[in-house]
């Protein structure tokens, strides 16, 4: 079942020297652009735009309507966050033709427990955690389950073409890339190993403080 997430902006008609007003009132400057439109300033509720932004994130359509006008999807396409508060700043609308095959990113969901983890005490490594993909809009998934509980050795591995990827979306992935695996954890005798050895990086270090003699032609 598809997810519906609706959203209301109004058209935003402040000078940029305005904009760190709306930022403090609880608004969120945005643009919206897209295919045979021009690109439009609004501003959105920064409250009600965290709350989709967290169910929809970049690979979920939104039904976003602007002032009195109907509903028109479109794709969160960039966003800006502040350094130190890492509160959203700004937002890019994309809206998208259903017509039209979109190229976009689906986030990698993982899901289970792999057996080689929790009965030999291995560790998971994830190379992978979104794939891009093509197709049309109403194709678009929000995210995509990965199982591990069929990692039962340390050689199991899951690559992207084990992946169970729905009719109508084309993966643009190389399809033996490597999703997630899991590491044999290290012996004692190799942990011991490692921190015996003296640190490689020192005599480059030492070496990279001493001052260069300049040559002489």
């Amino acid at each position: 079942m598809s997810i519906v997430l609706s959203l209301k902006g109004k058209t935003r008609k402040e000078q940029k020297k305005k904009v760190s007003q709306l930022r403090t009132s609880d608004q969120i400057p945005a643009v919206l652009y897209g295919h045979k439109i021009k690109p439009q300033n609004i501003v959105v509720d920064y409250t009600l735009f965290e709350k989709i932004f967290k169910q929809a994130g970049e690979s979920t359509l939104v039904d976003l309507s602007i002032d009195d006008g109907k509903p028109a999807k479109v794709l969160i396409q960039d966003y800006q966050l502040a350094p130190l508060t890492n509160r959203f700043t700004h937002v890019d609308f994309h809206l998208v033709n259903m017509d039209e095959k979109i190229h976009t990113a689906i986030g990698l969901k993982f899901i289970g427990e792999a057996p080689a983890v929790k009965e030999r005490g291995g560790i998971l490594v994830t190379n992978i955690h979104e794939i891009e993909v093509s197709c049309l809009p109403k194709d678009l998934i929000h995210e995509i389950e990965v199982d591990l509980s069929g990692l039962k050795t340390f050689e199991d591995t899951i690559r992207i073409s084990d992946l169970k990827i729905p009719a109508g979306i084309s993966l643009q992935n190389v399809p033996t890339d490597l999703v997630v695996l899991v590491q044999a954890p290290r012996s004692e005798k190799e942990l011991a190993d490692l921190e015996s050895k003296p640190e490689a990086t020192l005599p480059v270090a030492e070496e990279a403080a001493k001052p260069t003699e300049e040559k002489s032609e």
